[in-house]
């Protein structure tokens, strides 16, 4: 039993160590997204981590009231100091209490949680629209309105790395498992509306530095916006449990300038084939003799040889297709069939094609590639890894486009 020194010792070492948790706990909560929820960089992100960090103190004050109060009644209330136990009935006034305190506390923390959801929902008067579907497993993204759209997928140094047997320390790295081969670029500034939807099981898009996580089911948009204030680079994950490589499909967002995202958007148009409007300029007049002058064709586009196609179709294989169909063309059967010796790779040219612009079950379709990228990468598959199959051509994929 303790004597009324050591009590009081005890519960002096007791608040003691309760001060330094709380000042660790408060420390520990302005690290970041390690310990606690991210501040992140939009309004709204901040918004909730305030929300969120009223919660948190209210729940160490109620926390403190009540441990505290069992700690007292369990020494000052304990047997050997009392024998006969209290025999008191109920209060009206304590009972009046204990339900008007936490009524009042709920009622303090859902308004103004219920203002920040309604700022949430309201994706009007938004200025860029991006569709984002989820894939097994990997992510597409189309600016809608642009005619911009790709597919983002683990970056090709991570995926080989997390191979079973690579031989490579992920230590070593950058960026293990939260890299992607394509980033989402987006200004900082504009509201940005998004259309989350899935094509294949139910995923969720979450960025925890833009306060989003919303689910992506197969045949339902979700709605969700955000605006971005400070530049830089954010990471989020799929947070819906979607199959067996559900950790492999991460997310990057690029927040840049108004001028850097338009420069990058005008290259990302041409490289799809987009025709993008020149610049306003003073009208100038030609010359009688020059506008008399016929204009020239365009260039006509370099015939790539036989090694020249296989090498760029390694390259779009790489970034499009080796985290399913694996580097070696073994697959990951029963989803995802090897090509090294399949049927279709050594049959005609057009199955090939056909199955690449359509896709087939899990397979998403590929149409967003060039007719040159689809030509490259179908003569890749179907004459590397023992393949028989002989080279596809551009105008062979315009032709199944038609």
């Amino acid at each position: 039993m303790l004597s009324k020194s050591g009590l009081r010792g005890w519960l002096a070492r007791s608040a003691a160590l309760m001060t330094l948790w709380s000042l660790a706990s408060e420390a520990v909560a302005f690290t970041g997204e390690k310990w606690n929820m991210t501040q992140g960089v939009t309004a709204i992100s901040h918004e909730v981590y305030k929300l969120h960090m009223a919660a948190f103190y209210v729940c160490c004050v109620i926390g403190f009231i009540v441990f505290g109060a069992i700690i007292y009644s369990i020494i000052n209330h304990r047997r050997s100091k009392h024998p006969k136990p209290a025999d008191f009935h109920e209060s009206t006034l304590v009972e009046i209490i204990w339900t008007a305190i936490p009524f009042v506390i709920l009622i303090g923390l859902a308004i103004p949680a219920a203002g920040t959801l309604i700022k949430m929902e309201d994706t009007r008067n938004s200025e860029l629209t991006v569709k984002v579907t989820g894939f097994q497993w990997k992510w597409q993204y189309e600016y809608l309105g642009e005619g911009v759209s790709f597919y983002s997928t683990l970056s090709q140094e991570s995926n080989v790395a997390r191979q079973l047997g690579s031989g490579i320390d992920v230590n070593t790295v950058p960026n293990y498992l939260v890299d992607v081969d394509n980033e989402l670029v987006l200004p900082v500034g504009k509201k940005i509306r998004f259309v989350i939807t899935a094509n294949d099981v139910i995923h969720a898009w979450w960025v925890p530095a833009l306060a989003i996580k919303k689910d992506a089911i197969p045949g339902y948009v979700n709605e969700v916006w955000t605006k971005i204030d400070v530049p830089g680079t954010y990471r989020g994950v799929c947070a819906e449990l979607c199959g067996r490589d559900h950790g492999f499909m991460p997310i990057v967002v690029r927040a840049v300038s108004e001028a850097e995202y338009k420069t990058w958007l005008e290259g990302k148009k041409k490289g799809a084939g987009v025709e993008v409007a020149p610049a306003a300029a003073a009208p100038v007049a030609a010359p009688a003799a020059e506008a008399a002058l016929p204009v020239a064709a365009p260039a006509a586009a370099k015939e790539l040889s036989k090694d020249e196609l296989v090498a760029a179709g390694e390259k779009v294989y790489t970034a499009n297709c080796a985290a399913c169909h694996q580097a070696t063309g073994a697959g990951l059967p029963p989803n995802f069939p090897a090509l090294k010796g399949d049927k279709v790779a050594n049959g005609p040219a057009e199955g090939v094609i056909k199955q690449v612009l359509n896709g087939k079950n899990l397979m998403p379709p590929f149409k967003q590639l060039s007719d040159q990228d689809i030509a490259a990468v179908a003569s890749y598959v179907r004459t590397s890894w023992g393949n028989k199959g002989s080279v596809v051509t551009a105008e062979a994929v315009a032709a199944a486009r038609k």
